[in-house]
């Protein structure tokens, strides 16, 4: 396969529990500091629970935060598209004068934010309209297309664990045929009582704060936000080149077909895709600065990883994130690359927080302080529910 063109990013935008802004986020990360807590948005009267990464309300730019009009998911995603826009020195009049894609991923949108009217409607008698008209309009996609007055193609990508990959790697796709100038990609979940109480129902969920890749790993704990790429056609970076952040140089995608939660256990799913990211890119595996892992803290995901990137990337320096964010689900492929390209323009990646004690049955071991970087490439990686698995080959911008 002939090696396809980088596509440019100009902006980046992320709000998440570590942090209001990208670089706030970052700051945390290389702190190595985190505090989750019970759920605070619903009431959960059983013991021993997960702790959360809830975004506080404070995180949201105060004009955004005192919107009654929209849900608390679509704040999140305004929040970050705004901060990336601006990261990308435009304006959203701009926006209306070129062809603007949106891609976002997503697990459930705000399908959920309905649960108590569906519970009490059957005792009030009220009618259905209403709740219906938000149910059908509640992907983030739909809205913030509604928001910006925008008019390019649109999509809302559901696989999963995956979708906030997946949905940078499609976008990317779409500047390189040439359909839009710039697309607003990424992924964004909120925090929800069915997804909690579903993830605890399948004993995935660590009852203390997670601990990726650690022998003493449990699970996983949930979080929320919304991280956004702003990509770029070449025509429109040409005449701006001081505004690329870096570049989206290789994407691949595979299906185990294995089974509905589990990976599959050779991992084969997870190589090709990153295989066919590699071959996109023209980029060798020794290459490859680091790896943002996808690093759940559950006990067959990071054995599998594991052995994948031993396997496949032996002796590149890895991380997870979900320490410090908890798993944001459809949003964690977004937030992992932004993160991922910070890290390349700062030279540095964070400790993989949580993880103290080594497993002797994972044959590969993530970076337990913060490290310097000198690459100029990255590689970060998703698995998902369905036997999803993405990954995106990560540029710091020098070969646009």
């Amino acid at each position: 396969m002939t090696p396809r063109l980088p596509v440019a990013v100009t902006g980046m935008g992320c709000i998440c529990h570590a942090g209001a802004t990208l670089n706030t986020s970052m700051q945390t990360l290389y702190r190595g500091v985190r505090n989750p807590g019970p759920p605070a948005v619903f009431k959960c009267p059983l013991e021993d629970l997960s702790p959360v990464f809830e975004v506080p309300q404070t995180f949201l730019p105060v004009d955004i935060r005192r919107r009654n009009d929209i849900p608390w998911l679509f704040k999140l995603v305004l929040a970050a598209a705004s901060e990336a826009i601006r990261h990308a020195g435009r304006t959203i009049r701009d926006l209306r004068d070129l062809r603007v894609g949106v891609c976002l991923g997503t697990n459930v949108g705000t399908a959920m934010n309905n649960e108590t009217y569906y519970r009490n409607c059957p005792e009030s008698g009220e009618s259905f309209v209403s709740p219906r008209e938000r149910f059908l309009q509640s992907n983030p996609t739909a809205a913030l297309v509604r928001e910006w007055h925008l008019s390019g193609p649109t999509l809302t990508v559901v696989t999963a664990c995956s979708a906030g990959t997946d949905a940078i790697g499609l976008a990317a796709g779409w500047i390189r045929e040439g359909i839009c100038d710039l697309v607003i990609a990424g992924g964004a979940d909120a925090m929800y009582q069915v997804t909690y109480h579903g993830f605890r129902s399948l004993m995935i969920m660590d009852t203390d704060p997670c601990r990726p890749f650690d022998r003493r790993r449990k699970g996983m704990n949930l979080g929320e936000g919304a991280a956004v790429m702003v990509l770029e056609s070449p025509e429109l970076t040409g005449i701006r080149p001081p505004r690329v952040q870096g570049s989206i140089l290789g994407y691949g995608a595979s299906a185990d077909a294995y089974h509905l939660t589990s990976p599959d256990p050779t991992g084969a799913g997870l190589e090709l895709a990153i295989d066919d990211a590699l071959r996109e890119s023209g980029v060798s595996f020794q290459e490859v600065a680091f790896i943002n892992a996808h690093g759940t803290g559950t006990d067959d995901n990071d054995r599998i990883e594991s052995q994948v990137l031993a396997r496949r990337l032996p002796g590149i320096p890895f991380f997870s994130t979900k320490g410090y964010t908890g798993h944001t689900l459809g949003a964690a492929g977004a937030m992992e690359a932004v993160f991922s390209m910070a890290c390349l323009k700062n030279r540095k990646i964070p400790a993989c927080l949580g993880y103290e004690e080594p497993d002797p049955m994972l044959p590969s071991r993530p970076v337990r302080e913060n490290r310097s970087i000198r690459g100029r490439i990255a590689l970060s990686e998703s698995l998902a529910f369905g036997g999803n698995n993405a990954v995106l080959i990560i540029g710091d911008g020098a070969d646009q």
